[in-house]
């Protein structure tokens, strides 16, 4: 079994279950959108002590929560699940996902930077097909895959891919290997 140095970061009881299945490590329960100041500051103590990767589930209050974490712990690793393989017929998160997309997810962590200045303007979006277009959110699902950063809406991908650093360059060349 895979020891895990981090604490990670889910957002229910079922989601500690599943990565103990197969990983040897620790999680903090956000309890979904309830979460609250104290265990906020439990992630903080836990940052500064250990490190914290943030594994929500692929949908939207699994981003709301991821974000929320971000901004209030700077330097936390992000996990992210694919939806599609992380989903039952009605429901998607990573309790349901399995052994391989974790590993994964957990082999290609992202952490966020302040950056200076945004590098992917709106106007990038829109002239390379990630935002306007008809086919818009399945280039954002196929990109957001191969560059381990989730699916997302425009606004909030393109504050993912400028948290990271990437260029415009960097982007052309990835929409064109997916």
């Amino acid at each position: 079994m895979k020891q895990i140095r981090e604490v990670i970061v889910v957002e229910g009881k079922n989601d500690t279950a599943r990565l103990r299945r197969w990983f040897d490590c620790e999680t903090i329960e956000t309890g979904g959108l309830s979460l609250n100041e104290e265990t906020l500051d439990l992630i903080r103590t836990v940052q500064e002590r250990r490190g914290v990767i943030i594994f929500t589930d692929p949908d939207s209050p699994g981003n709301r929560i991821r974000d929320r974490i971000n901004k209030a712990v700077p330097g936390c690793k992000n996990a992210f699940a694919e939806k599609k393989r992380a989903r039952t017929e009605k429901k998607v998160g990573v309790e349901h996902a399995g052994k391989e997309m974790l590993e994964e997810a957990l082999a290609n962590l992202v952490t966020y930077t302040e950056t200076p200045h945004a590098c992917i303007t709106a106007q990038d979006m829109f002239e390379l097909g990630l935002s306007g277009a008809d086919n818009s959110a399945q280039l954002r699902t196929k990109l957001g895959a191969y560059l381990h950063i989730g699916d997302a809406n425009a606004r909030t991908f393109r504050s993912r891919l400028n948290c990271l650093g990437i260029t415009r360059e960097e982007l052309e060349k990835a929409i064109a290997y997916v």
